[in-house]
């Protein structure tokens, strides 16, 4: 689960931020604008490898990488530290979040933009069992216990607190690991977890579950959102451009029949993990909703509206990491480009 924001307090070394080339020289990547082969592609996912990333299964299985040009795609699963692998070079492009990716600019200086979002709102919640906890609304937190995992999920938890003006002398902050078991054995009256994964794993195993979703609770953020180099974008943008479109194709893909997503992760993609088809189908319904707003029905996906990068930036504020300016995490003129040259892309499809 959210290992993927823990990983955040990982150093970025001098070696790490030390570029190597990637997707291609400019003449190369000009070349490929008109046809030519862009080369392999490395994309490094934040998590396993599960029905989170079903548009990158259509990209891939539908033909849309190879059609825009890569004549390879790798697939990395995480977690991992996704923003030094792409920084280093060692990833062409990174699937992260908007906090994960600006601690790492704030702290490191690293290279890094955010070229665009499948997640309008972030997954993050407080879990809690409605015949216990039942946390419905940040006041619910008070004289709680909470099982709150090291590392960058703390600072979110803090955040959250900050943001809906809570004393934390009032919520005992309890240490766990990423099974909620804890919650479930009454150890915890909440757990901080996944509207996509923990949220469904403990309602699956015959629990009624009540959730405090951070993104309606005073700390939106994108979420799975796609993260490059500066390098890339000013000396290869049709590479970027490229895998932008690809990826907008497969979660087009993937909105249409999302069923179809969750097939492809437990059949295929993911399938020596020995994925539960229930809940990987359960996944896929409930990250469409994260996807899918009414900015995005306007936009297009991966878009991301002003009025969310400045939420974005609040949040950031309130997590106390020191981005102030937008333009240091967000980059979308490729995305904005790509849209207008080809404006069929900014269709959403809904599920058949």
């Amino acid at each position: 689960m959210s290992k993927r924001v823990q990983r955040t307090a990982a150093v970025i070394t001098g070696a790490a931020l030390a570029l190597t080339a990637c997707g291609g020289s400019a003449e190369t990547d000009a070349a490929a604008g008109e046809g030519g082969d862009l080369g392999p592609l490395t994309l490094q996912l934040s998590w396993i490898k599960n029905a989170e990333f079903a548009g990158e299964y259509f990209a891939d299985s539908n033909g849309h990488y190879t059609a825009v040009g890569f004549s390879d795609v790798t697939m990395n699963p995480g977690p991992g530290p996704i923003e030094t692998l792409v920084a280093s070079g060692e990833a062409d492009f990174g699937l992260s979040n908007a906090v994960a990716a600006a601690q790492v600019i704030a702290e490191e200086d690293a290279p890094l933009k955010i070229v665009g979002t499948k997640f309008q709102k972030n997954p993050f919640t407080i879990l809690s069992l409605a015949d216990g906890g039942n946390i419905a609304t940040p006041q619910d937190l008070v004289g709680k216990r909470i099982g709150v995992q090291a590392g960058g999920n703390e600072t979110l938890f803090d955040a959250l607190l900050e943001v809906n003006g809570i004393d934390p002398g009032t919520v005992e902050k309890v240490p766990v690991e990423y099974d909620p078991a804890p919650l479930i054995d009454g150890e915890v009256d909440g757990f901080l977890a996944y509207l996509t994964n923990e949220s469904i794993t403990v309602q699956a195993a015959g629990y009624e579950v009540t959730n405090l979703p951070f993104a309606d609770n005073g700390l939106p953020f994108v979420a799975e959102s796609i993260i490059t180099t500066d390098e890339m974008i000013a000396e290869n943008p049709a590479t970027v451009k490229a895998f932008l479109e690809a990826e907008i194709l497969g979660w087009q893909d993937y909105l249409r029949d999302p069923q179809e997503g969750a097939r492809l992760a437990v059949e295929e993609y993911g399938a020596d993990l020995d994925l539960d088809m229930a809940k990987e189908v359960e996944q896929a319904e409930v990250q469409s909703t994260l996807i899918v707003t009414p900015d995005v029905r306007s936009n297009g996906l991966l878009t991301i509206s002003e009025e969310l990068i400045d939420q974005n930036m609040t949040t950031l504020a309130a997590a106390g990491i020191d981005v102030s300016d937008p333009d240091d995490l967000f980059d979308l003129s490729l995305l904005e480009e790509l849209l207008e040259e080809k404006p069929e892309l900014a269709e959403v499809p809904s599920a058949a």
